[in-house]
């Protein structure tokens, strides 16, 4: 089996630079379109679907047969796209902190109305920009300086239309097993926010006592938690 990794907003694959080596099994780590590989792409004209066909592009160009799909936050409503054209390639799916609205409405209207004032004030010209002070309180209250400040030197600009396309998650309808891991800590995708994602997905839970990026400040607990989910 191999582990496809998925980014979430503000994101590309560098997100995962601390995980993929202490991992014992295949990992592939995904650009969606606008960031690192796919940087030539205008991350303004990227939708939902756009970032489904990366994913799927990715895992035949590596040939993959048996895949762990892992999604991170704004992954949450790109795994689902992704589920059903992989069919019987696909054996599990974990859901990492992921943003799961009800079917049907935008990611823009279901997030924490403290933690949507600042992606609001984040969106112009059809982009989405982090500011470095925002994303720190968000992401990395769990890091120490220099871990955090890693983590905010990897963020990109991200597509604003993807916060406001309505989403499809018909995928979850699959009879595919999937794990939510909730974290704990986590400042940007609240815990009641999880609670309801874990509801609307149907998925096992698992637990981590971290910020909302453990692939960065808690790389090795996260590896041994994937590695026993790959069994």
């Amino acid at each position: 089996m191999s582990f496809v990794l998925i980014h979430g907003a503000g994101y590309g694959a560098a997100c995962w630079d601390e995980l993929v080596p202490r991992l014992t099994h295949e990992a592939l780590a995904v650009d969606l379109p606008g960031r690192g590989s796919r940087a030539d792409v205008d991350v303004r004209k990227v939708t939902l679907q756009d970032c489904a066909d990366a994913v799927l592009a990715d895992v035949d160009a590596r040939g993959l047969d048996d895949v762990v799909l892992v999604g991170h936050s704004f992954a949450g409503v790109t795994v689902p796209r992704v589920m059903g054209p992989l069919g019987d390639r696909l054996r599990r799916v974990v859901l990492l902190s992921a943003v799961v609205p009800p079917d049907g409405t935008r990611v823009l209207d279901q997030i924490d109305p403290g933690v949507r004032e600042a992606v609001e004030a984040s969106l112009a010209g059809g982009v989405y920009s982090q500011g470095r002070e925002a994303a720190h309180a968000m992401l990395c209250n769990d890091m120490d300086d220099a871990t955090a400040a890693s983590a905010l030197d990897r963020m990109v600009d991200d597509s604003a239309a993807l916060l406001s396309e309505v989403v499809d998650l018909s995928g979850y309808r699959l009879d595919v097993p999937r794990t939510y891991v909730r974290l704990a800590a986590d400042h940007c995708y609240t815990p009641d926010l999880q609670e309801r994602s874990v509801a609307l997905t149907g998925a096992d839970v698992e637990w981590m006592d971290t910020g909302h990026l453990p692939m960065i400040s808690a790389p090795d607990d996260l590896a041994a938690l994937l590695d026993r989910l790959h069994t």
